[in-house]
């Protein structure tokens, strides 16, 4: 008793540690933690023999691909999987038919097999791994991305297609002209389909409230597992995939309150499992197989992969997709699935092929999945997208008090301030690779162009009480804020500006704030420097702010007079401080101010115009020495 425990906690450490092991070394070195956890399952298993029986671990590992689909769903709404119905139904489905039929053909012709064992076989390859494509999305930030929904759409139909898969096998065994369909097994998969979407629909978001209401977080933990795990046994049993029904659940969860929560409680489970299902993989390589038929192998899965690449390809190009996302999808899942080796088995089991046929397929299978992530990279190096990458939004959640276009470096340092200050913000932004760095750091960030009006009120633009527009390009700011003056008219307008003429710009258009993105910095920096040389630190702030005032009045002369007015504001050269000499009442008055109120102009109408280039400031110098680094 104890010595079994003992070898199954060894098992268990030796996963955990090839497996943080080879993902880190392989993250590091750029290629990925999925070849990570292939590497470790070959090197524990068919090379060192630590680790005996793969296939068990694969079956237990199978549960992260449930897990991820669950978390799948949890990010579709239906409205939103409806809108996904043309590439499902559409490419999808051309996809596993034409990729069947032409890989049967393979098979029947140029291998020899007979009509129902090339059947088989063609369209197990078919299959695409859900695991694989949609981890390496996961790892790219790429799963929102057009690609990644045409590529999620595809591997969403193929699950559909395994159960009439498995379900025609009986009829194309020997002996099996004789097969007919059981109404009642049809009956029972049907009865499951439905009790999980009418508990889906009127059960889920019940139950949760409930378990909610307890306070307790193993709850919410144990509730979520047991609807993953209990709508994947329930399709199962139906004939379906388990994957299939954790999606379905996941589906239902999209609107409920509780979305975010069961989506941070499976999250490690998905990373974990998933990584044990590479493992496992790289574990069920057969290397006396692979010696044997190594020829076969290393010829079938490239030929398989190119042929099945080069029809997704065709059939994206069809259906009027890009030549990018063409691509993109056709290198990502140019390899055969996990229910290959499902499909496969249970051929073998109905005597349509021999074990030993099985055993080829299988390590064909395992070595496409190896190859996939460099046909992955492989489609992003080819990629050379003619017009910028967009992606799926949903605008789920937004609209809040403040809605902020443009989440570039000015962009994020005032997000910060309006977050500290507990305002919640919908922050809005037009490229891809942005968002994905954002995401990574907790950022929910709506993907989208500020100068569309559809998309402004989906990012609810009504709602808010000021928009800030910290756009980078003096261009795109411009269109923003003529979009938002036309058809927002009410709306508060706070603008980041380029420079002094579109500052002058924005304020000829209306804008509430403006400020030119350099301005407060550029002060900062030179308050420091001036600090640094010496300058007492009240000196220096005071020596700032009058530089401030004056450029504020300068800037509203020129709004009035135009850009040339007020150069006799502008310093020039080096003003000599009077060290002994009073203040006069202008700059005095300033000072002394109640309740340290500056707002007034330290600007002296009555002064000579060659005394208002700079201000005389009383004040000492501190020895440059003495000054300590800031």
């Amino acid at each position: 008793m104890e010595h079994g425990s003992s070898a199954i906690f060894l098992e268990v450490v030796l996963l955990l540690g090839g497996g943080i092991v080879a993902g880190t070394l392989f993250k590091r070195i750029g290629l990925g933690t999925v070849l990570g956890y292939l590497a470790a399952g070959i090197v524990m298993g068919p090379v060192l023999r630590l680790i005996g029986d793969g296939e068990e671990i694969l079956s237990i590992g199978e549960l992260g691909v449930v897990f991820l689909l669950f978390i799948i769903g949890l990010e579709l709404r239906i409205d939103r999987l409806w809108a996904l119905r043309r590439q499902i139904f559409g490419i999808g489905l051309a996809q596993v038919m034409v990729s069947g039929v032409v890989l049967a053909a393979v098979a029947y012709f140029l291998v020899g097999l007979a009509i129902a064992p090339a059947l088989v076989v063609g369209f197990g390859l078919a299959l695409s791994s859900t695991a694989f494509g949609m981890q390496l999305l996961d790892e790219a930030g790429e799963t929102n991305t057009r690609h990644g929904q045409a590529a999620f759409s595809i591997l969403l139909f193929q699950d559909l297609a395994v159960v009439p898969l498995l379900a025609i096998l009986p009829f194309l065994s020997p002996g099996g002209e004789g097969t007919t369909i059981d109404p009642l097994q049809v009956a029972i998969s049907l009865g499951a389909v439905a009790a999980l979407v009418l508990a889906g629909r009127y059960l889920l978001n019940p139950l949760f409230r409930l378990m909610a209401s307890a306070g307790a977080r193993e709850v919410m933990l144990g509730a979520a597992l047991f609807v993953v795990l209990g709508s994947a046994m329930l399709m199962q049993a139906a004939g379906f995939s388990m994957a299939m029904g954790a999606f379905i659940a996941g589906i239902f969860l999209a609107d409920s309150s509780y979305r975010h929560e069961l989506e941070a409680n499976i999250e490690p489970f998905r990373g974990l499992l998933l990584g044990l299902f590479f493992i496992g993989v790289g574990l069920s390589i057969d290397l006396a197989v692979l010696q044997q038929f190594w020829p076969i192998i290393l010829l079938a899965a490239p030929l398989m992969m190119a042929v099945k690449a080069g029809l997704i390809y065709g059939l994206c190009r069809l259906f009027g997709e890009t030549h990018g996302l063409s691509l993109r999808v056709a290198t990502l899942l140019s390899q055969a699935g996990e229910f290959g080796f499902v499909l496969f088995s249970a051929a073998a089991a109905e005597r349509i092929f021999s074990a030993e046929t099985s055993s080829i397929l299988v390590a064909i299978v395992s070595l496409s999945m190896v190859l996939t992530p460099l046909s992955t990279w492989l489609g992003r190096l080819l990629d050379r997208p003619d017009e910028a990458e967009e992606m799926e939004e949903s605008f789920d959640g937004a609209g809040s008090e403040v809605l902020l276009v443009g989440f570039s470096r000015f962009g994020q340092i005032v997000a910060q301030v309006l977050l500290s200050s507990g305002i919640d913000v919908t922050i809005l932004d037009s490229s891809v690779d942005r968002i994905r760095t954002a995401e990574r750091f907790g950022f929910r960030i709506y993907f989208g162009s500020g100068v569309r009006k559809d998309v402004l009120e989906a990012a609810g633009i009504r709602k808010a009480g000021l928009v800030a527009v910290c756009t980078n390009k003096r261009e795109t700011t411009d269109r923003v804020v003529d979009m938002i003056r036309s058809e927002f008219p009410n709306v508060r307008l706070f603008v980041r500006s380029y420079d002094r003429a579109h500052a002058l710009s924005l304020r000829a258009r209306g804008v509430d704030y403006e400020i030119r993105e350099t301005v407060e910095s550029a002060l900062s920096f030179g308050g420091a420097t001036i600090s640094a040389l010496g300058v007492e630190e009240e000196l220096a702030s005071r020596i700032v702010s009058d530089v401030r005032n004056r450029d504020n009045a300068r800037l509203k002369l020129q709004e009035a007079e135009g850009i040339y007015a007020g150069n006799d504001m502008v310093t020039t050269h080096a003003v000599t401080p009077e060290p002994l000499v009073k203040p006069r009442p202008g700059l005095h008055a300033v000072e002394k101010m109640p309740d340290g109120d500056d707002t007034g102009t330290i600007i002296d109408d009555d002064a000579p115009k060659r005394r208002r280039r700079g201000r005389l400031f009383a004040g000492r110098r501190r020895h440059p020495d003495r000054v300590a680094s800031r």
